[in-house]
């Protein structure tokens, strides 16, 4: 059986008890529908060779490698990860454009009784969608950019604005990247594709007529690009800004990079990307400050520096005017939830008529 997508918020009610993507391991790497998991028909070897030999040899022969190496495959599939399901279970596989790979493997899921679907038009079909979404069409969102500088617990401010009940959108959460020269996170970004993908889902479940929250971003966070549908309708959005005292900003900073200050030396290499930028001089004090264990002020060192002349420069090339200010004496969670209410109304303010 068939199935169709015709929009990205189909896939939070998927009929199907489990998705597979029947793709190589490197493919599903690169991007898959939310929640797949990757049971490939052939291997990132294996697909290379068919390929070869469907090209430059006989096409023939390499449906019928293909079909063994596929039949194999799924026989260890069904042996493994797939010998508990019971009569009731309902698949969905997909493959790049729902063809042979996964038709092969959904035929034998068929026969064996389970009632599967296919993908109309396999992965390409949902990546359609994606690109539709975030690249041709606007958006239809009501968004406001919440700024702020440095070390304004921006990223805190959305979990507790979601949790209050606003829509948000969290770009350094989707981009697993703090979006500056020292924001890396462990695990790496994501692929750009697997990025958007999750990007346009989230999108999909928001209400329209409802204003999302969105931290004031460049259009890049860390190397993953903000798609141009969403970027156009951040460079138009109201803007509430959060401001904050320095020595604040500074603890806020040395505790949510925690995860560097305690690797001193990744730290160290890391602040020489910004030798280009700052000079030899700042870089050496900086690393000083790391060899000190002076995280604070180190902290406070590269707010005031490097971090807060840079989105100086940012709102000014992007005219970002701050209709609202919210000011945050301090920075812990007793403080931030204190502010919320001022915040929520600062965002309401902004997008009334």
């Amino acid at each position: 059986m068939k199935l169709t997508l015709t929009d990205i918020s189909e896939l939070s009610h998927l009929a199907a008890d489990t998705v597979i993507d029947a793709r190589s391991p490197a493919e599903f790497a690169e991007d898959h529908l939310p929640g797949a998991i990757n049971l490939p028909s052939l291997s990132d070897d294996e697909r290379a060779q068919v390929g070869t030999i469907y090209v430059q040899d006989d096409r023939f022969k390499a449906r019928r490698i293909g079909a063994s190496l596929v039949a194999r495959n799924v026989a260890a599939h069904l042996e493994g990860p797939l010998a508990n399901y019971d009569g009731s279970w309902q698949p969905l596989v997909y493959c790049w454009r729902g063809g042979q790979r996964s038709g092969a493997f959904a035929s034998i899921l068929e026969q064996i009784g389970w009632r599967t679907h296919l993908l109309d038009g396999g992965y390409r079909a949902y990546r359609r969608l994606v690109v539709t979404m975030l690249y041709e069409q606007p958006l239809a969102l009501r968004p406001v950019l919440l700024d702020g500088n440095t070390g304004t617990a921006k990223t805190r401010l959305l979990e507790l604005l979601a949790g209050a009940g606003a829509q948000v959108i969290d770009l350094e959460g989707l981009a697993n990247h703090r979006g500056s020269a020292l924001g890396a996170r462990e695990g790496g970004q994501p692929p750009q594709k697997l990025f958007e993908g999750r990007l346009a889902q989230c999108i999909a479940a928001l209400d329209p007529l409802r204003p999302v929250v969105i931290e004031a971003e460049s259009h890049k966070v860390g190397t993953r690009i903000v798609p141009p549908s969403l970027w156009m309708a951040m460079k138009d959005a109201p803007v509430v800004r959060v401001t904050a005292p320095l020595p604040a900003r500074a603890q806020y900073l040395a505790k949510a990079y925690a995860d560097m200050t305690d690797q001193p030396d990744v730290l160290i290499q890391s602040l020489d990307l910004l030798r280009p930028l700052r000079g030899h001089e700042a870089v050496d004090h900086w690393q000083a400050m790391v060899e000190a264990g002076e995280f604070p002020e180190l902290a406070a060192s590269l707010m005031q520096h490097h971090y807060d002349p840079g989105y100086e420069r940012a709102r000014e090339r992007h005219d970002r005017a701050a209709a609202e200010t919210v000011h945050l004496p301090a920075l812990d969670d007793a403080a931030l939830d204190k502010a919320l209410p001022a915040l929520m109304e600062a965002i309401e303010r902004v997008t009334r008529p």
